[in-house]
């Protein structure tokens, strides 16, 4: 079994015979005894267990926070690791001015306790480790903390025992106190020594991260029966909630041509194994509108994770990044040692849960056309919570407009059928016409008798079918110049 090894206070660690899927809680908490880094929902949702991971990234060390329950344990090895029990205990993590007054506490700690940031304390370590990691992507670069970054930074904790306003406040306040900076040079030397280090897999591997694709396809070929992860965002859950036992795992995101996002003349392609967040912010440079969307998609630390590729293969019915992908006209690339094939993106689904890919065949990269003159494109989510939410609808909605009239449309809906689906019914309804609120009326009817959505704890079937229709009411009242539309108002309008 392959020793797991990263950097831990400054040193390397070697952990043997780590189970392939044993998560990093559980080598935290039970493995080295190391309980500040707490276990609450093991769902990747509140918070509690984020940790911060630091990788070597063009010469730079690049921080993210992520779920440390859902983790699985091997996705650390050759990175560096951080808990807020390590942060005033790891050499490489000092105060930046010699001269400054001595503090037992990182800023980001000494915000909090300086602004009442902390009750109960169960969530607070979860909150330091978020802070942390935005403490070195922004305070350490010269960058302020706005109170809208740190709401953006802090959407995947969800405990407000003291609510919101002191830890906001501890945020914006931490860049007040004496810098500490990690001494990145010294620690980019020992991540190199560790990986020069590291130990290779056997044929019988266990938990294996090919770093090329010729190697990925050849070990999907070798072995089908392996488990195929990513960001681990999903199947984690299989393994905290589902207790499955996986005897061997395959990791794709060290993947190189997995992991690129390129741009070409005429679209932009993402690998597969691109983190969600750097996906969505290719996607919004190209798209800005999509902003919003983009922020509400999961929270940070689960689109630190997570990959566009890994959302897209799950082909999960409440998967919000499909819906998108479908109206944006994306294809896929399925690669294997026989070649590659490419389809569209909704071609790819069969069932729930279930596709076209062959047993020896990975999902290679997602093709998304640049926008086209004329295009008119709204991205809404619907859900209980505005932030950190599975949604009970998404729909998006995309109209390319010449002269008045339709000349195309495609709308992705997410959450009222077993597979992400494309709206056919009411694109057609669109082709051709006159862009006007009739046409809109007549297309949301045409979505509502497209889709059956059932009912859940997150929505009933009536709810959706409702919904589906003030959605594209609202998108019509926003290609007016509307702003600020009220979906709940429009709710009351249908009803009345």
């Amino acid at each position: 079994m392959r020793t797991l090894q990263f950097i831990r206070r400054g040193q390397p660690m070697a952990l043997a015979n780590v189970p392939p899927d044993r998560t990093l809680l559980q080598v935290l908490r039970e493995d080295l005894g190391h309980t500040g880094t707490k276990e609450g929902c093991g769902e990747g949702d509140c918070g509690a267990c984020t940790v911060v991971v630091g990788e070597a990234e063009g010469g730079r060390v690049r921080y993210r926070a992520i779920n440390a329950c859902i983790a699985l344990a091997h996705s650390i090895d050759g990175k560096a690791l951080w808990t807020a029990e390590d942060l005033a205990q790891d050499p490489l993590v000092r105060p930046q001015e010699s001269t400054a007054p001595s503090s037992d506490l990182h800023p980001v700690q000494q915000a909090l306790v300086d602004h009442h940031g902390s009750q109960c304390g169960f969530c607070t370590p979860g909150f330091v480790m978020s802070l942390f990691a935005l403490y070195q992507t922004g305070v350490c670069q010269g960058r302020g903390v706005s109170r809208a970054q740190a709401v953006q930074d802090l959407s995947g904790n969800l405990c407000r025992c003291t609510g919101y306003r002191p830890i906001l406040d501890a945020a914006q306040q931490m860049d007040r106190l004496p810098r500490w900076q990690v001494d990145e040079a010294v620690l980019l030397q020992k991540l190199e020594l560790l990986a020069h280090n590291q130990q290779a897999s056997d044929a019988n591997f266990s938990y294996k991260s090919p770093t090329t694709l010729a190697e990925l396809l050849a070990a999907r070929t070798a072995h089908p029966q392996a488990q195929l992860v990513a960001g681990c965002t999903d199947v984690g859950l299989w393994v905290t909630k589902q207790h499955r036992p996986f005897a061997q795992v395959l990791d794709v995101t060290r993947v190189a041509e997995l992991c690129r996002i390129d741009e070409a003349p005429d679209h932009t392609a993402i690998g597969a194994a691109a983190r969600l967040e750097d996906a969505f912010a290719a996607l919004v440079r190209q798209r800005p509108q999509l902003q919003t969307f983009a922020a509400r998609f999961a929270g940070l630390p689960v689109r630190n994770a997570g990959t566009l590729g890994g959302n897209v293969a799950n082909g999960s019915p409440i998967g919000d990044s499909m819906p998108l992908l479908i109206a944006l006209r994306a294809r896929v690339v399925l690669a294997s040692l026989r070649g590659e094939r490419e389809l569209p993106l909704e071609d790819l689904y069969t069932g729930y849960r279930q596709n076209v890919m062959a047993p020896d065949e990975v999902l290679a990269r997602i093709l998304v056309p640049h926008p086209a003159p004329g295009e008119f494109l709204r991205a809404y989510k619907v859900s209980k919570r505005q932030d950190d939410d599975i949604s009970a609808v998404c729909l998006v909605l995309n109209l390319h407009l010449e002269g008045g009239l339709v000349a195309a449309a495609s709308i992705g809906a997410g959450g009222v059928a077993a597979v992400p689906a494309r709206a056919r019914q009411a694109e057609a309804a669109l082709q051709g016409q006159a862009w006007s609120e009739a046409a809109a009326q007549q297309a949301a009817q045409a979505l509502q008798a497209e889709f059956t959505p059932l009912s859940d704890l997150r929505a009933s079937s009536q709810y959706r079918h409702a919904v589906l229709g003030t959605l594209v009411r609202r998108f019509w009242l926003e290609s007016q110049g509307q702003t600020d539309v009220s979906l709940d108002t429009l709710q009351m309008e249908a009803l009345a």
